[in-house]
């Protein structure tokens, strides 16, 4: 793929349901001020992004950002951010899935697709439908990267057009008392919520795509040029344009057609536009055009996300083979058919992404997470390009990012401030699915490193599996969307001691009982652990937490608290970064001009399929 095709598959990722379901989220936690927060959303990603720019340019790689923080840091480290990213990019074909269905729901709402007045998807219409979708996705990943892009390059012209068509024709029905004092002011429910829209409606999620060149490195035509290029105006498009959609989102509303009253912001989340935004909006407006151009809309709400949808899959896909090519899976991940595609990692991808069906399949419900467990693993951009000037100087940079220092620790900390903005109710959620990649470093890959025995990782990952779901259960947060948690739940006081407690006794065993080498990954992942528990504990009596109305640690200072926290994690990560074993054989290739005497970076540098599409060696 070339500089087009790599932006068309950021491009295609990043347009996806997002759009369609933020701009309501997003009004109904900020106010008109939303249009402030996505471009906070977009400056933090492009933050985040910059900082992947050089570390692309000098190490594309297949699945690189669940490869990256292993190179840097160490199995352990790499295996709780792998893991995260996993769990994040194998539920966005699920949610892509979720939208398409949701959106149909306004259109055809005797159809039974969701249940009575919720977004839920409804059995057994609305969920086999949503299974029908992972079905294509997974058919147009089987058959190879050719077919993909192509594909997707029509599907990203579509995507484009069709979302500026909408903000022309929403425009037309603007009315600028929608932000006026009428409805409570240009910010009614206060300036936090502008930065707690960033993460919790949708908003960062609608930028995550930016990762994609990224992700198919390993198959780009130049990837040191195009990767980083393709990224950044990949980012600087979905800014314009989403900030463009949300004004004429919010000058559009009809108060009426809503059912709420006039300036009731918070209350957008629940009323009947919920399952299709722009569509009730452009009938509501009661211009004929506009009506007729919202038939064209729903089609474009099952397409846009079904592109991003079959893009994700391919993404999951990697990301098992990238982790399987770094020995944190199984060896049997990265199996090929004649298309040149890891059929095994694909084949895994479309189940564990069905999981996130089986609970209140929602987009609303999903969003968050995803967004929380992604950004938790950008963390390692700003970390990683730091650490590799000052173990790797002379490695060739295509490109160098200026100002490293500080553009460096400003996206960590912009990756930091998402995932805190995101609220305890779904970081306890992500940093315990996260922690359970502890079960899988204990189980399988220490043991196949030689850092402990079989017999200790299986006793050790038993035990804390055993108490890790006890803690879970009784602290009563898990999957929990409200501010509550279960009753009868452990006080917070209580839940946090053991939580902290669970993280750092299981980590400090597997230190004790590994050999030297084992305790060095260990060592070099006390900064993540810091951090995580740091911000968690922040979160609940901060500005987003359970009682965000009268918080211990209130707005601005709990955000800049968050922001020191950010760079403190950031110089401890920096200064544990080392020359581990993989990157230690990466440079000794490198050096040697001999990168196929590794095989775990073969694929890596010569791309999983020649020019003409067969499987094979392209050269470096």
């Amino acid at each position: 793929m070339g500089l087009t095709q790599l932006t068309a598959l950021s491009l295609g990722a990043i347009i996806g349901s997002g759009w369609l379901f933020a701009v309501l989220s997003a009004d109904g936690t900020a106010g008109p001020a939303s249009v402030v927060s996505w471009v906070i959303g977009g400056i933090c990603v492009l933050f985040i992004a910059l900082t992947y720019m050089e570390i692309a340019g000098m190490l594309p790689r297949t699945g690189a950002l669940s490869r990256y923080p292993q190179l840097t840091h160490g199995g352990y480290t790499g295996m709780l951010l792998g893991w995260a990213y996993l769990l994040s990019a194998v539920s966005v074909p699920a949610i892509e899935a979720e939208a398409s269905v949701t959106y149909l729901s306004s259109k055809f709402p005797d159809m039974g697709l969701i249940t009575k007045n919720s977004t839920i998807l409804a059995w057994p219409k609305g969920i086999m439908l949503a299974f029908g979708f992972l079905l294509l996705f997974f058919f147009l990943n089987f058959f190879g990267i050719r077919l993909l892009a192509e594909v997707n390059r029509w599907v990203v012209a579509w995507k484009l057009i069709i979302p500026t068509l909408t903000f022309c024709f929403v425009f037309a029905a603007f009315r600028g008392s929608n932000f006026g004092s009428s409805v409570g002011g240009f910010a009614p429910l206060g300036k936090a919520p502008i930065f707690e829209a960033v993460a919790t409606t949708g908003i960062v999620f609608s930028f995550l795509g930016f990762r994609q060149a990224l992700e198919y490195a390993g198959e780009a035509r130049r990837p040191q040029r195009d990767v980083p290029r393709a990224t950044i105006l990949s980012v600087l498009i979905a800014i314009v344009l989403y900030s463009l959609l949300q004004l004429a989102f919010t000058g559009g509303i009809r108060w009426g057609s809503l059912g709420v009253k006039v300036g009731n912001w918070s209350a957008l989340g629940t009323s009947a536009w919920a399952t299709g935004p722009f569509y009730r909006e452009l009938h509501a407006a009661g211009i004929g055009v506009l009506a007729g151009f919202a038939a064209l809309l729903i089609w474009d709400a099952v397409i846009s996300p079904a592109g991003t949808g079959w893009v994700y899959t391919g993404t999951s896909t990697r990301t098992f083979y990238g982790m399987s090519v770094q020995r944190l899976f199984p060896p049997g991940l990265q199996s090929m058919n004649r298309f040149g595609i890891p059929w095994t990692a694909l084949v895994g991808s479309f189940l564990v992404g069905g999981l996130f069906f089986i609970r209140e399949p929602s987009w609303y419900n999903i969003v968050g997470f995803i967004t929380s467990t992604t950004v938790l693993t950008y963390i390692m951009g700003g970390s990683g390009v730091a650490v590799l000037r000052r173990i790797a100087p002379d490695w060739h940079r295509p490109i160098r990012l200026p100002a490293m220092w500080l553009l460096s620790a400003l996206g960590f900390v912009a990756a930091t401030e998402v995932v805190y903005w995101s609220g305890f109710s779904t970081l306890i959620t992500v940093l315990t699915a996260t922690f359970f990649a502890v079960v899988i470093y204990l189980w399988y890959y220490a043991p196949m490193r030689g850092y402990l025995s079989q017999g200790q990782g299986l006793t050790l990952g038993l035990a804390f599996l055993g108490v890790w779901l006890f803690i879970a259960a009784k602290g009563g947060w898990v999957l929990r969307s409200g501010t509550l948690p279960v009753h009868g739940s452990w006080t917070q006081g209580t839940y946090y001691i053991a939580f902290v407690a669970a993280v750092i006794l299981v980590t400090t065993a597997t230190w004790l009982l590994s050999n030297a080498e084992g305790r060095k990954q260990i060592d070099r992942s006390w900064w993540l652990i810091f951090l995580v528990l740091s911000l968690l504990l922040l979160s609940y009596y901060g500005e987003y937490g359970f009682n965000s109305a009268h918080p211990t640690v209130a707005f601005p200072y709990s955000d800049l608290i968050a922001a020191g926290i950010g760079l403190i994690a950031f110089f401890w990560s920096v200064h544990s970064g080392f020359e581990t074993d993989e990157l230690r054989e990466l440079k000794q290739a490198i050096d040697a001009g001999r990168l196929e005497a590794v095989p775990e970076v073969e694929e890596a540098w010569r791309g999983l399929g020649t020019s003409d599409g067969t499987t094979g060696g392209a050269s470096a």
